[in-house]
């Protein structure tokens, strides 16, 4: 009982504006004192808890999705991208989708994925015919391909939390992510004929359109990037850690002297956000794992499991009950939290009725896409909005379109096709 008010106490106090660390904070002190726990022996675990090699790839990740935008890489990745399949029936609304998925396998993350992609590409799409309601929401989901597409920040802590392989998790998501992309490509040809209709012609001003050949030139340093940051985790060159230094240098370096769009005012400017960034979900995790501890010791989660498994006997029951459930605290927790709090205490359930904690991991990301741009909270679909300069209403119904027909289908599959998710972690003798 304790445990679902405290969960309730969670969205009470994000409702009222509190900080997301600070409402985690709230809820701690309220379990402390309903369970009588020692705060000391809490702080100490709780510290060793984050005192992980694996979370210094946290903040050089995020550094190096801010350093890819005020760098000059992501606009680079765009032009290329939209010169291969821009001029496409749909092609400017796949050119995002896919400028997502590659920022994505740098980043890592969605926030800065929308920063960066929608800053560019909005406008545009306005020019070619896209609504700025629909490009909006379009931007918000695509731009969650940085959760699915490794490295992800959103995997990193799910491996720290639930004691699984980061290069595991970050194959596993593979399939899904490959799967997303097609969809919302797919629903965007459609929405291009239907819903609006595109005009044909280039983006760029008459004589400015570089041929592919040399938006190919311009974005190599750019594209370099995923294949050492993949290539060299995959490959055993490096661990997912020493990864991110690698992105985060590599970005300095394209940044300052290969592009030399960077400069000591924007460098300072990111390295402050991502410190910010940072600092905010280190104290989430800190305060998330001293919430776990109370609640294991108090057997919350095997309670949990013995509640549900009583109701419900069923297998494939209990798998969309939890994707119900997983998608429903999306929609009004951010993706950390969801990430941090509610999946470890499903997963000894998930356990139980044979889902691979691995596969688990999969089945979180996908729940994140759909919860980060689903009201009421939808951070990311808030953001783009922001980006888009739109009202939120005018996304809405757009984005709900594409969570109806492309979000909830691929959790789906996902959920209930394991080796979509499995194959490349056992191709890779991670699992």
């Amino acid at each position: 009982m304790e445990g679902l008010f405290a969960i309730l106490l969670l969205l009470v106090l994000m409702g009222l504006g509190v900080p997301i660390a600070w409402s985690f904070a709230g809820v701690l002190a309220y379990l402390a004192m309903a369970y009588d726990a020692n705060l000391d022996t809490l702080m100490m675990q709780g510290f060793r808890s984050v005192d992980s090699v694996i979370l210094i790839a946290l903040p050089l990740f995020v550094l190096t999705g801010y350093l890819m935008q005020s760098g000059g890489i992501a606009s680079r990745l765009v032009t290329f991208i939209e010169t291969l399949v821009g001029k496409r029936r749909g092609g400017m609304g796949a050119s995002m989708v896919l400028a997502s998925g590659v920022f994505g396998a740098i980043a890592g993350t969605a926030t800065a994925a929308v920063a960066s992609i929608g800053t560019i590409m909005i406008g545009p799409l306005e020019q070619r015919g896209y609504p700025r309601g629909y490009s909006s929401a379009l931007l918000g989901i695509s731009s969650l391909l940085g959760i699915l597409i490794p490295p992800s920040i959103t995997m990193i802590l799910f491996a720290v939390v639930t004691r699984q392989s980061v290069a595991a998790l970050f194959a596993a998501t593979v399939g899904p992510a490959l799967l997303l992309i097609l969809g919302l490509i797919l629903a965007n040809r459609l929405a291009a004929g239907r819903l609006f209709q595109e005009v044909a012609g280039a983006t760029h001003p008459a004589g400015q359109a570089p041929s592919k050949a040399r938006a190919t030139w311009r974005a190599l340093p750019a594209l370099s990037l995923p294949f050492i940051i993949l290539g060299g985790i995959y490959g055993g060159v490096f661990t997912p850690t020493e990864a991110a230094a690698v992105a985060a240098f590599a970005a300095i370096v394209i940044g300052f002297l290969v592009y030399r769009d960077q400069s000591f005012r924007h460098f300072t400017r990111s390295v402050i956000a991502a410190s910010e960034t940072t600092g905010s979900i280190i104290l989430i995790l800190l305060f998330s794992f001293m919430i776990g501890r109370i609640l294991a010791f108090e057997r919350v989660p095997q309670d949990l499991t013995e509640l549900i498994t009583t109701l419900i006997q069923n297998p494939l029951l209990i798998l969309i009950a939890v994707n119900l459930f997983l998608v429903l605290a999306g929609a009004i927790l951010d993706d950390v939290s969801v990430t941090v709090v509610v999946a470890p205490l499903f997963l000894p359930l998930m356990v139980d009725t044979g889902v691979h904690p691995v596969h688990f991991g999969a089945i979180v990301a996908c729940s994140v896409v759909i919860g980060a741009n689903s009201p009421p909270v939808a951070p990311i679909l808030y953001m783009a909005c922001r980006i888009g300069r739109v009202s939120i209403h005018k996304t809405f119904s757009p984005a709900l379109r594409l969570i109806a027909f492309v979000g909830i289908p691929v959790m789906l599959i996902t959920t209930f096709v394991p080796e979509l998710s499995l194959f490349l972690p056992r191709l890779l003798g991670f699992i």
